[in-house]
């Protein structure tokens, strides 16, 4: 049996083994947990019954299994060792802009999100998947992972220290700077600092498990010394999620003349902001386990892209947001982490933690700022394949880069960057020919904020 998995995860090729998935396995699932409690919290103020959170744990379930599903999927399909999940950024879209701001039936935005994942299924099966992705110059594909990567670590040093967030305060907001050092007192910043050079040295002497000690490590520390509250119990008995499951069905009953502009918007917001964060994923994850061809295209990127529409499908049924592939599984690919069986064995212990749902809920925010800053770490490399010469190319890439951390939106900043290439194009003549496509893709961007605009 264990030839036969080896055999179709393809070990042997990848140059990997099963200690070393597994050991991927438990790092990536370490990374990626905490942030579905955070994503159920979020979600928690826009569906409920009486009050908000009052169906918390029905929804941390539901994400568990779209999760599950999801991660199953990449792994037997594309034999990726990614984790797919849903974002935080699709669960504040979901909560505030469509939910609250548009005052939407939650339960109609979840036929929103079942009518995106269709939409996006289509997408990927058709032709015009291939047009769009080619569409995007290889400097903005380099741009929204270095992007991505500064996000990342602005998230990992910023977020507030006091309860309930317990975030590592390194970067707090200031009235005169906009933003500056954190305060040295805090406990949480002093034992974020320390699981950052932690996890830092373990990295950079290559220990198996660093990320891993890293963010257990850290956890402990503010366990210990009291920074943050001990897990009340270990275990608990998951509470299926039956007044969610088939609400994406039943909410199209709240679809009136009134709601029908805003259902519109909100499926073109959340299949543009899914395609922006599910296509820049990829192409950071898939360089970091050399799986991209010399032309910029994903290996098997149909399948990838199929594993992630049908997540969103699966999950809207089950009363979630839509999946987006982790960035935190990248945290699994630096301990060796190459095949499917990774995304196999995450699926597996995401069905598990919804039993121990308290234990990962204990996690503090703080804790998982080593990881995500040394994934954005590995994500700045890409800056160095940008052509720095040609302003044509590198005016919108570092728009990108710079929008991205400071609007706190992959979607807002590849918007930008679309729009950026396509206008300065426009005006080289045949020295610089801007496609069709990218002019497709500006004309997007351009809808995307002018329905963003409407809305605020």
């Amino acid at each position: 049996m264990s030839e036969r998995i080896s055999c179709f995860f393809r070990f042997e090729q990848l140059g990997t083994c099963y200690r070393t998935e597994l050991l991927a396995s438990f790092t990536t699932f370490m990374a990626t947990a905490p942030v579905l409690v955070v994503n159920a919290h979020i979600l928690g103020n826009a569906i409920f019954l009486n009050q908000p959170g009052d169906l918390f744990e029905q929804v941390l379930v539901a994400l568990v299994l779209c999760s599950a599903i999801a991660t199953s999927l990449i792994g037997l399909l594309a034999n990726y060792p990614f984790a797919l999940a849903p974002g935080t950024g699709t669960a504040a879209l979901f909560t505030f802009s469509i939910v609250l701001n548009m005052g939407m039936n939650w339960r109609l935005a979840l036929t929103a999100t079942f009518v995106e994942g269709i939409l996006f299924t289509a997408l990927v099966l058709s032709p015009f998947r291939r047009h769009l992705i080619d569409a995007i110059p290889n400097s903005l594909k380099q741009a929204m992972i270095v992007g991505l990567g500064l996000f990342l670590s602005y998230i990992a040093l910023s977020g507030k220290v006091a309860p309930p967030s317990l975030g590592a305060g390194i970067i707090v907001s200031s009235t005169a700077t906009t933003t500056a050092l954190g305060s040295l007192k805090q406990p949480a910043t002093l034992i974020a600092i320390t699981g950052i050079l932690l996890t830092a040295i373990l990295t950079v002497r290559r220990v198996k498990g660093a990320m891993l000690i890293g963010i257990l490590g850290t956890a402990s520390l503010g366990w210990l010394s009291g920074v943050a509250p001990l897990p009340n119990k270990i275990l608990t008995i998951p509470e299926l999620p039956i007044d969610l499951v088939g609400q994406a069905i039943a909410g199209s009953q709240y679809l009136t003349g009134s709601q029908l502009g805003n259902f519109v918007a909100a499926v073109f917001m959340l299949l543009f902001v899914c395609f922006a964060d599910t296509i820049s994923s990829l192409n950071f994850l898939g360089q970091q386990v050399n799986r991209v061809k010399p032309d910029g295209e994903l290996h098997r990127s149909k399948q990838a892209l199929l594993a992630n529409s049908l997540g969103t499908i699966s999950g809207a049924l089950f009363g979630s947001v839509p999946v987006i592939p982790y960035l935190d599984s990248a945290s699994g690919i630096f301990e060796g982490g190459r095949s499917g069986f990774v995304a196999i064995v995450v699926a597996m212990l995401f069905l598990v933690s919804a039993v121990f749902a308290p234990l990962f809920a204990a996690i503090p925010a703080f804790a998982t700022a080593p990881i995500l800053l040394m994934i954005g770490v590995l994500m700045m490399s890409c800056v160095k394949a940008i052509d720095w010469n040609n302003l044509a190319e590198a005016i919108p890439a570092f728009l990108v880069i710079l929008i991205m951390p400071l609007t706190f939106s992959v979607a807002d900043g590849m918007a930008v960057g679309f729009i950026a290439d396509a206008a300065i194009k426009m005006t080289q003549g045949k020295k610089q020919p801007v496609s069709k496509s990218s002019l497709i893709l500006a004309g997007i961007a351009v809808a995307y904020f002018l329905l963003i605009a409407s809305q605020s």
